[in-house]
């Protein structure tokens, strides 16, 4: 049923961090009031600084942000009539949904029930089946005890190994393991229900076939109430450490014929899923074969939506906003032309050579950015902040644009050695190396690119003497003294 339109005066953006503030953006953009929220952890975070209203919501870490109750609360405080749950923490949780429904707040996002449905992976796939996509065999959730054991067992001599172990309600490359082998199915069923009921709130588990070194490649898609439904394309988010994207490509570098294929059975399942706002269907593609399957559809924004944006110049967040209002899409297709490429990467505060350990509690000495043509950034970071301990490490997103291949990664190694940040280690050089390694500039990388290039670990970890310099003036400036002086 399609809703009339209802204007939004006031948004709360129910997230921290980059997100936050870049949602915030766009709600200032579009004449609409910005309520933050916010643990006490998060008290000195920059996107605070940026809204019109923030409001404090207890002294987390991390639990205030997913209390469903805080959040309405907090929206009624500051007299909002809409929420953005942006990604992560209640972005895919139906019960904010459902709840911002009851109290008459709009939800910029999906109605519950199609939340709900695409959030339990063995469900969707059943979606996507029904919408004729191609889908890895699997299982449904596994019943539990015994009988789930032998149900595995089944599936694993029907399809032989390896397979994967996933959590039903997973997301953001938790609640998955690699199964090698009967005896490690055995070991590792209990152990995936544990992980999953800790994660998500439930112990249902599900196994598939693995595909073994894929490619990962997701479209965007937009749906309003009205029935039209968009793709702004693809992205390869196939470089991941942990399951976890740290590198994203635009658009997928594969034959016409099957992004066109892709671009379809994306828009049937979002069709046969009831599928409104913004939302992203994610496949698995053979390298060589270039056959592809359905994997999941995630119901929120995602942390790569830059890269699209960036090539089709279509504001993501906007668009979720007039939807959640209730207006049709008014998006020409010559807008989706996908002219050159953009990369995204994450730039986090992590030593990629200690196993991605994360850097909380180092403060930021020295923070200088790049720029120019073709150079976005979005982050919430600033020279004197601290990295925190209890949240994400990610400290900005740098997204590059290019009229090709080429140019771009020449910009990308550009900013990227243009790029400043002095205090905790981060994942600039590493970005750096990977620039430099011989598959990554022709083009060719799967999901197995960082275990299978163990040379891009290899960077120098000597200090640019610019840091240097850049540590002494800011140690001047904050002392109004230079300790070297004579």
């Amino acid at each position: 049923m399609v809703k009339k339109a209802r204007n939004i005066r006031k948004v709360l953006i129910a997230n921290r961090g980059e997100i936050a503030l870049r949602i915030l953006r766009t709600v200032k953009e579009l004449g609409m009031g910005a309520i933050a929220v916010y643990e006490k952890p998060d008290s000195e975070a920059y996107y605070i600084r940026a809204a019109d209203e923030a409001i404090l919501i207890g002294d987390g870490p991390r639990r205030d942000y997913l209390d469903v109750e805080k959040i309405i609360w907090a929206a009624h405080k500051g007299d909002a009539d809409a929420i953005h749950p942006g990604y992560g923490f209640l972005s895919e949780n139906p019960d904010l949904s459902a709840e911002c429904e009851r109290a008459g707040l709009i939800f910029v996002g999906p109605p519950p029930h199609v939340i709900r449905n695409l959030g339990n992976k063995v469900m969707a796939r059943e979606i996507a089946k029904k919408a004729k996509c191609p889908s890895i065999a699997g299982t449904e959730d596994l019943a539990q005890g015994e009988e789930g054991i032998e149900q595995s067992i089944a599936f694993g001599k029907q399809h032989g190994y390896p397979l994967m172990l996933k959590a039903s309600a997973g997301g953001g490359g938790r609640g998955i393991r690699k199964i090698q082998n009967r005896e490690e199915l055995i070991e590792q069923l209990p152990m995936a229900r544990s992980e999953a009921l800790s994660a998500f709130g439930n112990d249902n588990v599900y196994i598939e076939k693995m595909i073994e070194n894929p490619r990962h490649v997701e479209i965007q898609i937009l749906a309003d109430q009205h029935g039209h439904i968009f793709h702004l394309g693809s992205r390869d988010c196939s470089i991941q450490r942990r399951h976890q994207k740290i590198l994203e490509i635009a658009p997928a570098d594969l034959p016409a014929v099957v992004l066109n294929a892709m671009y379809k059975c994306a828009i049937e399942t979002a069709k046969a899923a009831g599928y409104i706002n913004a939302g992203t269907v994610e496949f698995l593609v053979d390298p060589k074969t270039h056959n592809f399957w359905f994997m999941e559809m995630n119901t929120r924004l995602q942390v790569e939506h830059t890269v699209t944006e960036e090539l089709t110049g279509v504001d993501i967040v906007r668009a979720q906003i007039r939807i959640a209002e209730g207006y049709p899409l008014n998006i020409p297709k010559e807008r989706v032309r996908l002219l050159g490429k953009a990369i995204q990467v994450r730039i986090n505060a992590e030593d990629p050579k200690n196993n991605f350990m994360p850097e909380g509690g180092k403060q930021v000495e020295v923070y200088r950015s790049p720029g120019g043509l073709g150079v976005r950034l979005d982050g919430a970071v600033y020279q004197g902040y601290t990295i925190p301990t209890d949240y994400d490490s990610l400290m900005v997103k740098m997204t590059i644009r290019g009229y090709n291949w080429e140019q771009t990664l020449q910009r990308l190694k550009r900013s990227l050695n243009d790029f400043l940040i002095v205090g905790p280690k981060t994942t600039i050089p590493f970005y750096r190396a990977i620039c430099e390694e011989h598959d990554f500039k022709a083009g060719k990388f799967d999901t197995s690119y960082i275990e299978t290039h163990p040379e891009i670990f290899a960077y120098s970890e000597e200090e640019r003497e610019v840091a240097k310099l850049s540590r002494l003036i800011a140690e001047i400036h904050a002392k109004k003294t230079n300790p070297y002086a004579y």
